[in-house]
């Protein structure tokens, strides 16, 4: 059981830009931690990490000893899980989405009976879309030459660019539906109490008519 469940916004895309996100951060033997990626649909994602063990003696981190690893969990916009397993201490993780919108990268610890407490520091680089291109694999697998490979950039930038964009149009959308739809049940409240205080006001009325000539006061 978790004693600690940290969610991190760590980055929104732009319509032009994409980018790697590089960071470190120190998780314990109970904690929790995730981070959410807003990702256009059918674009890679890989995720480099390592992990490195806190040293009481000096006071700093040291590569962590075999045995220690991450459980990581990767779930999509509608919640489903599309990755989770338990990888060593150090890795890289890839993936393909699906589905536009939020993915959560969750990490934690996969034991709790490593280091005895003590904090673990995790070193993490998300990289996205044209980022996530090896173009040195690329040149030796498909035998570019400086030009063919400048050119494959760019395409790929390009590629990554209309997702971007198709992605903001989804965005757009949703958010059109989401305001659309609030206007329509606050218009329908609004309509329901009018009709509730008519209905009370004609129910009180004939009260008050039949009272009164109960009372042969009219």
């Amino acid at each position: 059981m978790f004693t600690k469940y940290v969610i991190l916004p760590l980055a929104l895309f732009s319509i032009t830009i994409q980018f790697s996100s590089a960071l470190y951060f120190h998780i314990g033997e109970t904690e929790r931690k995730c981070f959410i990626e807003e990702i256009p649909d059918e674009t890679n994602v890989v995720v480099n990490y390592k992990v490195e063990l806190y040293d009481p003696r000096s006071g700093g981190f040291m590569p962590s000893s075999t045995g220690i690893g991450m459980h990581v969990e990767v779930r999509d916009p509608d919640d489903k899980t599309i990755l989770s397993r338990v990888y060593s201490a150090e890795g890289k993780i890839s993936f393909t989405s699906h589905t536009p919108g939020e993915h959560v990268i969750c990490m934690y610890s996969n034991s709790t009976a490593w280091f005895s407490g003590s904090q673990l520091r995790v070193h993490l680089d998300i990289q996205v879309g044209e980022h996530a291109i090896n173009y040195g694999e690329v040149v030796q697998k498909e035998k570019l030459t400086e030009l063919q490979l400048r050119i494959r950039q760019l395409l790929d930038q390009v590629e990554q660019v209309t997702k971007e964009q198709n992605y903001q149009r989804y965005r757009e959308e949703r958010f059109r539906q989401t305001s659309e739809s609030t206007n329509s049940r606050v218009l329908w409240w609004s309509v329901t109490q009018t009709a509730v205080l008519l209905v009370m006001g004609a129910w009180q009325m004939k009260h008050l008519k039949s009272f009164f000539e109960a009372k042969k006061l009219v």
